[in-house]
């Protein structure tokens, strides 16, 4: 009975539809210069909306970014031996929190606010605003907070995941031979003051960003410039004993777990999407969106690029892949599209990312040859990419010049270089940087943690 009303309907309103048209069509005639107005303002995306879709953006690519925390910890404790794996996951998380901390105390003031050219202002603390608190008091004054464009504290929230994000970098560089209360003393005071000082200079529209230098979601200002404090520290701390041997000789030390460092690079590549896609800092627009999905289909062909790049040079120098450096070669291929993946076009940025990858199989064995032990392969990855995807920028981006972009790249490596050079210095002399040969030998988890990540394995069971 119901199927059949509905068919009578569905009939009625067919042979209804020429009249309805047509007394329609009159009418939109008529009140042609009236309706206009009132078409436009519906087919607006209101203030509110803006500001609720750009804070949505901060609030879920910094999520995916804070996820790379893990991917991160996945992968030193997958590239380092048994006896360290519990000290890296205990560094990254305890990193992640300590950067967040110095970030809301003074870290985002020194970025962001009142930049004078070189840095910003040492005002302690940063909050939600006014207008937001009584409006989340119970207020009714939208328009106040609406204004902004955002929420204030997804813009720090989405910050501070960047941050944590340089300090990681260091944490695979020095691994298995640092102490971890020296460890976080530097990346607190890498995280508070060295990074936002440095920050200030492009995105809180300091001296290089007023000279037109352009990077994008941080192929220099986050990784290059936490490649340059892990050089710094893998060069004070020194390398693992045994690594290197008498007449230029190379010891391999086999990491714990290949499938859990593919773990946290695949972790990886996806919060690179939260990364680079959220730099784009807005998502109230259809501009912005068609915008975010180039970002993110550039960001993982550039992956790809990275991945493939890799496999092929291996097979051809070595006539074997290595795992380890196919990973690595998806990160470099990441970073290097970081500094511009909204402009290229996809198979430009396939080439960067491949360049990336190009870049660590040489890199790698570099700085083994020069001695300085990166357990992770960092150095290679983060900095030496993150260079090469900074001076890639004016290939699709006509606003910049390759010398522009060769000052920002000198002026970050220097600063930061020589800030962590001193600051591990000074830490050095007054606590010590290393465990002792007795303590490294018997591992950090036993040493520093007093405990094991893997405390039956291999073993067998009295019950």
């Amino acid at each position: 009975m119901l199927r059949s009303s509905l068919t009578a309907g569905t009939k009625v309103l067919v042979a209804a539809m020429p009249i309805l048209l047509g007394a329609s069509a009159a009418l939109a005639q008529d009140a042609a210069p009236e309706a206009a107005p009132a078409v436009e303002a519906v087919a607006a995306v209101s203030t509110e909306a803006q500001f609720i879709l750009n804070t949505f953006s901060f609030l879920v690519c910094g999520a995916l970014v804070m996820w790379m925390t893990a991917g991160f910890a996945m992968v030193e404790a997958g590239l380092v031996r048994k006896r360290s794996v519990g000290a890296q996951c205990l560094k990254n998380i305890g990193l992640f929190a300590i950067a967040c901390i110095m970030y809301l105390l003074v870290g985002y003031n020194l970025m962001y606010t009142d930049v004078t050219g070189y840095i910003g202002s040492f005002t302690f603390l940063y909050g939600p605003s006014d207008a937001e608190l009584a409006l989340i008091g119970g207020g009714e004054d939208t328009a106040a907070v609406v204004e902004n464009g955002y929420a204030v504290m997804s813009d720090w929230f989405f910050q501070v995941v960047f941050v944590a994000t340089a300090a990681s970098i260091i944490s695979g560089t020095v691994a298995e031979r640092i102490k971890i209360g020296p460890f976080f003393l530097f990346v607190a005071i890498l995280t508070g003051f060295i990074y936002p000082i440095a920050g200030s200079w492009q995105w809180g529209g300091g001296w290089l960003s007023e000279m037109g230098f352009s990077d994008f979601a941080g192929s220099t200002l986050v990784h290059s410039v936490g490649g340059w404090a892990a050089l710094a520290g893998a060069i004070l701390v020194g390398p693992r004993i045994g690594k290197f041997g008498p007449g230029g000789r190379i010891n391999p030390m086999p990491g714990s777990s290949l499938p859990l460092a593919t773990l946290g690079t695949i972790i990886l590549w996806m919060g690179w999407f939260g990364f680079n896609g959220g730099s784009q800092l807005a998502l109230g627009t259809a501009g912005d969106a068609a915008a975010m999905a180039n970002i993110f289909a550039n960001t993982n062909l550039a992956a790809c690029g990275g991945v493939v790049a890799v496999m092929v040079l291996m097979s051809i120098m070595y006539g074997k892949i290595d795992l380890t450096m196919v990973l690595n070669g998806a990160l470099a291929g990441l970073v290097a599209i970081t500094a511009e993946p909204l402009n290229p076009s996809p198979i430009l940025a396939t080439i960067i990312g491949a360049v990336g990858g190009v870049i660590i199989v040489f890199t790698v064995p570099l700085l083994d040859k020069l001695r300085i032990d990166d357990v992770v392969g960092a150095v290679s990855v983060h900095l030496f990419a993150g260079v090469w995807g900074t001076m890639a920028v004016p290939l699709s981006n006509g606003d910049t010049s390759f010398v522009t972009q060769a000052i920002g790249v000198v002026a970050y490596g220097v600063f930061t270089f020589v800030c962590s050079l001193v600051v591990f210095g000074i830490i050095k002399m007054i606590m010590g940087l290393r465990l002792s040969e007795e303590d490294e030998a018997m591992g950090i988890d036993q040493t520093e943690l007093g405990m094991e990540a893997y405390p039956e394995f291999g073993q067998t069971s009295a019950a």
